[in-house]
């Protein structure tokens, strides 16, 4: 029945294009992890080959090298000193039969670190190669700062009363024995709350009532969120005449690490991740507003925005929290200089979230953590460690989320936090 509505095209739009800033930013692709044969490092630049290119390449070499290659694709092995004998020093700007590069520009990234890699964490590229930022990203993102900006404000927009906070503090309590895994998390939190606060409407059209699955009555059925323009390595000019670097790929060692109950911090592991460093990109929010207008919540809960400003507010907002909560755990967290060989040293971190109000509009991608991509700041800190007991890893005795994320520079001095994100209306 719903399929009739798609028949009249709304014209009622309102769309805004963003320019969104990061300091550094990691969001996953379908691999999580290459094995060594899959890239390339030396001291200065880690390298990403057309796999097929680079075969072909080899083979044409002399089937030795393609032997040699198959064997080390096998034995998970560094194929630097390989290609060094099949094609050179100068091994990275090789090219297949078409004149095509096999080590391509838009997949290579500056190595921040004196580490050896052994397992790189690569960021997603689109259709081209190139690194970008998915609209699903950022949309998903969205609905989380929603979900909680409409729990945590039940009383102002009618929530059902079976869905205040303490109510689902409730369910969950009494449910948390049927969680086992991340899959049966994401399923209870659709039973619990999600599917309540944006698909159980009605959608009234041209006087008509309908219903249908939760997909067509989802209220963010109204808002479009494209894709980021590619992440292109480039340059900006500042006001004083500076040059700035933006969209450059990086490959940093990622320091894991959490606090004892004494807050004393403990080195948990070192990742090592492509990441995206002084991003500056854009993107399209569109908002159906005709459409938006269509929904009517079964229970009476009003929609919280009417209009992409407020929406922007909300993820403001939502940033605004988490910004306070990661504030106070990084001042309370004490250096610790000989932690497993590590100095753990978070002086600029503290520095990072000294500003009283958040200068982000929104914590994307990977390193988001607990915080940012549930509404668990809502909870309290015991139920949200049992959550986490429950759904992910067991850490018993620490606080949920357990661990941070931070970026080392090439000095080893833990300078970042990833996942920040800003915009800007263009």
């Amino acid at each position: 029945m719903l399929a009739s509505i798609a028949l009249k095209k709304p014209e009622v739009y309102e769309s805004k294009k963003i320019q969104l800033t990061s300091p550094i930013l990691h969001i996953g692709s379908a691999v999580s992890r290459l094995n060594p044969f899959e890239y390339v490092q030396t001291s200065k630049k880690v390298y990403l080959p057309n796999q097929e290119a680079l075969a072909k390449a080899l083979h044409k070499k002399g089937g030795r090298y393609l032997n040699d290659y198959i064997q080390a694709i096998s034995d998970r092995q560094d194929i630097s000193n390989l290609l060094k004998d099949a094609f050179g020093e100068q091994w990275w700007s090789t090219t297949d039969a078409n004149g095509e590069l096999i080590f391509p520009k838009n997949a290579i990234s500056q190595k921040l670190t004196d580490d050896r890699i052994t397992d790189l964490r690569p960021m997603i590229r689109n259709g081209m190669g190139h690194l970008y930022i998915p609209g699903s990203s950022i949309k998903g993102a969205i609905r989380t700062a929603i979900a909680y900006y409409l729990l945590k404000h039940g009383d102002r927009y009618n929530v059902p009363q079976n869905q205040k906070v303490s109510e689902i503090e409730k369910k969950l309590r009494g449910r948390l024995g049927e969680f086992g895994n991340k899959h049966k998390q994401k399923s209870a939190d659709d039973d619990l709350f999600m599917d309540t606060l944006f698909s159980e409407y009605t959608l009234i059209y041209q006087d008509k009532r309908y219903n249908g699955s939760s997909q067509n009555t989802d209220f963010l059925r109204a808002l479009s969120v494209s894709d980021c323009a590619p992440l292109i390595e480039g340059k900006i000019n500042t006001k004083k005449g500076q040059s700035i670097p933006i969209n450059l790929p990086i490959v940093a060692e990622v320091i894991v690490s959490s606090r004892f109950p004494d807050y004393l911090a403990k080195y948990r592991a070192s990742l090592y991740v492509e990441m995206v460093r002084n991003i500056q990109t854009t993107f399209t929010l569109t908002l159906d507003t005709e459409m938006l207008s269509w929904f009517q919540h079964k229970q009476g809960m009003k929609l919280p925005f009417h209009n992409l400003d407020e929406l922007i507010q909300i993820c403001q907002e939502f940033s605004q929290e988490q910004w306070d909560y990661e504030h106070d755990y990084w001042n309370d967290i004490k250096n610790n200089p000989r932690a497993a060989g590590k100095n753990l040293d978070f002086n600029y971190i503290r520095q990072f979230y000294e500003p009283e109000d958040c200068p982000f509009s929104m914590r994307l991608g990977w390193g988001s953590g607990m915080t940012g991509t549930t509404i668990g700041l809502l909870f309290d800190d015991e139920l949200r460690a049992d959550i986490r007991d429950t759904c992910g890893l067991k850490a018993p005795q620490f606080e949920a989320p357990k661990s941070r994320r931070a970026v080392a520079n090439p000095n080893g001095e833990i300078k970042f936090v990833p996942g920040w994100v800003k915009f800007k209306n263009l």
